[in-house]
């Protein structure tokens, strides 16, 4: 499982009733409809809710490839990006990520 960048954080409320899980910093509205949210978080939120409810542990190590091969191919949102990434928009990094899947 992929964590450490604020903007790639994903959390997990587990419990004796329903889990809930969503990315650490929240759903950003402020930056709603710019198409500049890192959607990782996010996807990483769906990994561990594939693992840890639904046991479906090939399925969330496919995702868990998928987001570590786009970021090994340099593709960052802006929050996360430096001088030698390919900066790309929310809708950008999803597709990247489906496409690997």
């Amino acid at each position: 499982m992929l964590t450490g960048s604020l903007g790639m954080l994903a959390s997990a409320s587990l419990g004796d009733g329903t889990a809930l899980y969503e990315p650490s910093h929240g759903s950003a509205p402020d930056i709603a409809g710019q198409g500049i949210a890192n959607p990782l978080a996010m996807l990483l939120s769906v990994e561990m809710m594939l693992r840890y409810s639904f046991q479906m542990d090939e399925a969330a190590e496919a995702l868990s490839a998928a987001i570590e091969q786009v970021l090994s191919e340099g593709y960052r949102t802006k929050d996360i990006a430096d001088e030698t990434s390919t900066v790309v928009g929310t809708q950008q990094m999803g597709d990247l990520v489906i496409e690997r899947l």
